[in-house]
């Protein structure tokens, strides 16, 4: 993630809680502890925040006003789309394959996620999801009913995210839901940002599967909050960077792993 990336996810946080301590800000952006300082040190120069022992508090309210942007506490869509792309397409080719014709599925906001859109022009599902940059793909360039939850748009994550517990998706049934996550642990599926949490603990509600996307760099700590433990997941399709002690972790949880390999699927198609 890079400085300015860095600044927007503390600007973030600052908005939702006005202390953000340095642990916190290591976890929501994967970065270091001095990264973090020298961030808190650029940001408090800048005069959004003042430096405080142990992190830095915001000079204003942290609700946002009419008219500002809001933005969630992780890396924006464009970027994160970028990173590991070759795994990406490559693991959502493979979760494809796991579906059938017929099938209704929930696919969550997520770049590794957003690659089934490529995948899925010639099937024939009905999919409810909270990317409107997938729905985009899949209503204009496949054959698949879509389903949208309402909510606001957060346009930097392309996601769309309620504030409410009753909403439409309250009444879908799904067989599977792909998802994607900012991390994968021993305490089970992460989340950098509680809206985005929360979205997808109720999306997960709605399926009878989880089928969780993750490729190899999912597997360093980030976040901090947990969508749901390794024993609700039923697949996770990864690929062969994977640490050998996370996959083995996941199998002693009872999780199916599969293991693609990216850069024979990269040559193949060359």
């Amino acid at each position: 993630m890079h400085e300015r990336e860095r600044w927007q996810v503390i600007k973030t946080l600052l908005r939702e809680r006005s202390l953000v301590r340095i642990v916190d800000a290591c976890r929501a952006t994967g970065a270091s502890e001095a990264s973090v300082r020298r961030d808190f040190a650029s940001l408090a120069a800048q005069g959004v925040a003042s430096r405080v022992r142990g992190g830095l508090e915001a000079l204003a309210a942290p609700h946002p006003t009419p008219g500002d942007v809001v933005t969630l506490a992780t890396r924006s869509f464009d970027v994160s789309q970028t990173l590991n792309i070759d795994a990406k397409r490559t693991i959502a080719k493979a979760a494809v394959a796991l579906c059938t014709d017929g099938d209704t599925i929930i696919i969550n906001g997520g770049t590794t996620t957003y690659q089934m859109g490529d995948y899925l022009r010639d099937r024939r599902l009905k999919v409810l999801t909270n990317s409107y940059p997938l729905a985009e793909i899949l209503i204009h360039h496949s054959k698949c009913r879509v389903a949208l939850p309402g909510g606001e748009i957060y346009r930097e994550q392309g996601v769309i995210v309620s504030p409410f517990e009753e909403d439409a998706i309250q009444h879908y049934s799904a067989t599977r839901m792909f998802m994607s996550a900012i991390s994968i642990g021993p305490l089970g599926v992460i989340e950098g940002d509680p809206l985005l949490a929360r979205a997808e603990s109720k999306l997960l509600k709605r399926a009878e599967k989880l089928i969780v996307l993750a490729d190899s760099s999912k597997f360093a700590a980030r976040g901090s909050l947990v969508v749901c433990p390794l024993s609700r997941i039923h697949t996770l399709v990864t690929d062969s960077g994977a640490p050998h002690t996370a996959i083995d972790m996941l199998r002693q949880h009872g999780v199916e792993v599969i293991v693609v390999d990216a850069a024979a699927e990269s040559n193949a198609a060359a």
